[in-house]
């Protein structure tokens, strides 16, 4: 039976033990309605449940449990365990205020993933943003909000940057597209800062950094920006973040996984290599 590995978020719990409920359940052959009925919910809350989109009560999964005939404690101890540590709050949820409810299980998803693998063709990514070019960014698209919302909202995304210098930090391996580095947020003094951070974090053990140049032309991820999480625990599937203006998607079916996990590959062998990116930077960051 999978557990969780050390430093993986309530985010990432709740799908583990959701996953573990549905195929319980699945090796029973009862229906999901007849799992609700059980505990007295519906069939839909079911399905949320084993997806990991919403918490868990303990005797709801002892309920579960017993039903689906897991009476050995061996069995059962790891799985209630795993609903106390499911539903601790992340410190993402301190800013419940400010972050928009679908980007919140993202947040969560990135704290646990092992790898993630980002091209950004529009902005720097987040995890690699200056203060003052994040904050550029987010006033921009937070048009009459108070100054105390967007410095909120500049705090989340600095607070994320922090797993990148944890112990057993993920891989970041991150494709920006030469637009990104041309666009002017903020103005030039806030890119040329933002770009000499790039070329001070380059060297980061856990950090692959590429450029798409427009020199190359029309390339693999023409469709936008996306983000590949893979996860340390093996009954997880990767996960193909997109995000869109009002909302995001999230894809985890092999056959759509593979897709995006060939454009990231094309990408990088068709961008900068590693080595030559800084050189790249500098070039860039001279023109500011």
């Amino acid at each position: 039976m999978t557990t969780a590995q050390p430093g993986s978020g309530p985010t990432v719990r709740r799908i583990l033990l959701g996953s573990q409920l549905r195929r319980l359940r699945e090796e029973k052959g009862i229906s999901r309605e007849t799992a609700g009925y059980h505990i007295r919910a519906s069939e839909s809350k079911i399905s949320r449940m084993e997806l990991g989109r919403v918490s868990f009560k303990e005797r709801d999964v002892a309920d579960l449990l017993t039903f689906y005939q897991v009476t050995d404690e061996a069995e059962r101890a790891p799985l209630l365990a795993l609903v106390r540590e499911a539903n601790t709050a992340g410190w993402w949820q301190n800013f419940n205020d400010v972050l928009p409810t679908w980007f919140q299980p993202y947040v969560g998803l990135e704290e646990s993933a092992q790898l993630i693998r980002t091209y950004e063709l529009q902005f720097i990514p987040g995890l690699l943003q200056t203060e003052d070019y994040a904050r550029a960014i987010i006033t921009q698209g937070s048009v009459g909000a108070p100054v105390e919302v967007i410095e909120r909202r500049v705090s989340v995304r600095i607070n994320r940057q922090k797993l990148l210098y944890r112990k057993n930090p993920p891989r970041l391996w991150v494709v920006i597209d030469e637009a990104a580095l041309r666009r002017p947020i903020g103005g030039p003094k806030v890119m040329r800062a933002q770009i000499e951070h790039l070329i001070n974090i380059a060297p980061l053990q856990n950090l692959t950094l590429q450029v798409m140049p427009f020199a190359f032309g029309g390339h693999a991820a023409e469709g936008g920006a996306f983000t590949i999480l893979r996860f340390p625990e093996m009954d997880l599937p990767d996960v193909v973040y997109l995000e869109q203006l009002t909302g995001s998607t999230y894809l985890d079916k092999r056959e759509d996984v593979d897709r995006y996990m060939e454009v990231y590959n094309r990408l990088s062998v068709d961008s900068t290599t590693p080595a030559s990116t800084p050189d790249v930077l500098r070039r860039i960051v001279n023109e500011y």
